[in-house]
C-alpha cells in the first residue's frame, strides 16, 4: 500500500446543504447548451447553424488555435440558438434536445491492438479531447505534446463536494477502460489521488499508480497532488483528467459512444432536498433545481453558483450547468449589510481568525452568504497565505511578481505548479479583498502571450 501523504495546512469550510446520499434521475430538459467560454484560452469557430440538426456526439465548434479539438453536442436534436455577446463573442450554443436520444457511432477497435496516436484520433474526433487538461497553465492539452505522466485526483475536499466513491459507485468497468485508455498517452504513469482510509470504488483502481492523502482542502486538488508526487518544472507538462470525465471516456471506449451524463451534487443551505442528481452535461440549472430552493424572505435573493463556492461561477436561473462541473451550489445573495456588524459577537459567522467565535466551534455548520465584509485594500505581508497552500511556494511574492508582470520571479516562484484553484482559500482568507483567482489566471495567460 502507497504511503500516505499528510497536508496540515489548509482549510474545511463547513457549510449547511451537503448532498443526502441518494441519487434521482433528473428528467430529460428541452434544451442543452454548450458554452466556450467553460474552456480556457479557446477561440471557437462554429460548425453549426441555427436549424441544424446534429446527434450526441456531433462537433458544434472547433477551436481556432488548434482545429483538431472539437467539442460536441451533448444530446442530439436542433441546433436552436447561437447566443452571442458584444463583439459577437460566440457564448453558447442550444441545442433543442429530442424526446428519443440518438448518437453518433465511432469505430472503437480494443485498446490492446491501439497505439497511441489511435487513442489520441478517436478522443479528438469525438470532442471527449476538452477533457484532457495540461499543467502548467490549466488549458486544453496539445495532442501533440507528450506527457510525462497523468494525474486524476479521485475526490474533492471543496465546500459541498460531491462523494464521488459515492457518485461514481456503478462506473467501475467505465473508470477502469478511461484509465487504460490515458495510459497509452504517455509514456510515464498515470496517478490517481486517494483519500486516506477510503475503501470506495476509487480505491478499486488498481491499473494506476494510487497515492493517499489525508488533510484538509485543498488536498484534493488535482495540482496540490502533482506537487507533492511529480511536480511540474519549466520545460515539462504533465495532463490530468477530471475522475467523472475519465468515466465519460471509459464509456466512449466501452459502447462507441459520446454519453456525457454524470451525476451532480445539488447542495448549499438554500436546497430543500440536498442531493445527488443524474442528468446529461450542459442542462439547465433549473432542471436540476426544480421547487428544491427554499422560499425566501421579502427581498432577499439567493446565488446559484456552478461549481463549488470557492472556485465556481455565478450562474443566472436561466442558465446552463457548465460543461465539467460536477455539483451546483445555492447560497444566500450578500446584498444586505449590517450597521456596525463588524463590532458584534457574530456567534453564526464563519471567520478564518478568532475575530468571532467560530474557532471554539469546529464542527458547526454555517449559512455564509456572498457579502464580503470588506472592500478592497493594498496587500498587506501578513504569511497569511501560507497557511492555506500546502506547496512549497511563497503565494504572496507570486502574486506580486505576477502584478509587477515579472515573467523571471513568476517562473522561480511557482507560476508553472498553480491555477485558480489552488490559490481559492488564499483569496477566501485575504483580509485585502483581492481578486486573487483573476491574478493567477492573468499571470498565467501573461506567460503563454511571452513564451509560447
Amino acid at each position: 500500500m502507497s504511503k500516505t501523504i499528510k497536508l496540515k495546512r489548509g482549510l474545511d469550510i463547513k457549510l449547511q446543504g451537503e448532498a443526502e446520499r441518494n441519487i434521482s434521475q433528473a428528467p430529460q430538459a428541452e434544451t442543452y447548451a454548450v458554452s466556450p467560454t467553460d474552456f480556457e484560452g479557446v477561440v471557437p469557430k462554429l460548425l453549426v447553424r441555427e436549424g441544424d440538426a446534429v446527434k450526441a456526439g456531433s462537433p458544434l465548434f472547433f477551436d481556432k488555435n488548434n482545429p483538431e479539438v472539437l467539442f460536441p453536442s451533448p444530446v442530439s436534436g436542433k441546433v436552436s440558438a447561437v447566443v452571442r455577446g458584444d463583439k459577437r463573442k460566440l457564448l453558447a450554443i442550444v441545442v433543442q434536445a429530442d424526446q428519443k436520444q440518438q448518437y453518433e457511432q465511432f469505430d472503437v477497435k480494443s485498446l490492446d491492438k491501439c497505439s497511441r496516436e489511435d487513442v489520441t484520433a478517436l478522443l479528438l474526433r469525438s470532442g471527449l479531447w476538452p477533457f484532457v487538461i495540461q499543467r502548467p497553465y490549466g488549458i486544453i492539452a496539445d495532442p501533440e505534446d507528450m506527457p510525462k505522466s497523468i494525474f486524476i485526483s479521485g475526490f474533492d475536499s471543496a465546500p459541498l463536494a460531491p462523494d464521488m466513491n459515492f457518485a461514481l459507485k456503478d462506473q467501475t468497468d467505465n473508470l477502469r477502460k478511461g484509465i487504460d485508455a490515458l495510459k497509452k498517452l504517455t509514456t510515464g504513469k498515470v496517478h490517481i489521488g486517494i483519500r486516506a482510509k477510503d475503501d470506495g470504488v476509487i480505491s478499486m483502481l488498481t491499473n494506476a499508480e494510487q497515492h493517499f492523502f489525508s488533510g484538509p482542502h485543498p488536498a484534493g486538488n488535482v495540482g496540490v497532488q502533482i506537487h507533492h508526487v511529480d511536480p511540474v518544472n519549466k520545460g515539462e507538462v504533465v495532463w490530468t483528467v477530471d475522475i467523472q470525465n475519465v468515466a465519460i471516456i471509459g464509456r466512449l471506449f466501452n459502447h462507441g459512444i459520446v454519453d456525457m451524463t454524470r451525476v451532480y451534487a445539488v447542495t448549499g443551505s438554500e436546497i430543500v432536498r440536498p442531493a445527488y442528481v443524474r442528468a446529461i452535461a450542459g442542462a439547465p440549472v433549473m432542471s436540476l433545481l426544480k421547487d428544491n430552493i427554499k422560499p425566501q424572505a421579502d427581498g432577499d435573493r439567493v446565488r446559484i453558483i456552478n461549481g463549488n463556492v470557492l472556485t465556481g461561477k455565478k450562474t443566472a436561473e436561466e442558465g446552463y450547468v457548465a460543461y465539467s462541473a460536477n455539483q451546483v451550489t445555492v447560497i444566500p445573495e450578500g446584498d444586505k449589510y449590517e450597521f456596525v456588524g463588524w463590532a458584534m459577537p457574530r456567534f453564526d459567522k464563519f471567520s478564518v481568525s478568532r475575530a468571532y467565535f467560530s474557532w471554539l466551534f469546529p464542527n458547526r455548520r454555517y449559512r455564509l452568504d456572498t457579502n464580503m465584509h470588506g472592500g478592497h485594500r493594498p496587500y498587506i505581508l501578513t504569511g497569511l497565505f501560507e497557511k492555506y497552500l500546502p506547496m512549497d511556494i511563497y503565494p504572496l511574492y507570486l502574486l506580486k511578481a505576477i502584478l509587477a508582470g515579472d515573467i523571471d520571479k513568476m517562473e522561480n516562484l511557482g507560476i508553472y505548479e498553480v491555477v485558480e484553484e489552488d490559490l481559492a482559500l488564499c483569496e477566501f482568507a485575504d483580509p485585502s479583498k483581492n481578486e486573487i483567482q483573476k491574478t493567477v489566471r492573468d499571470g498565467i495567460n501573461l506567460m503563454i502571450k511571452e513564451l509560447n
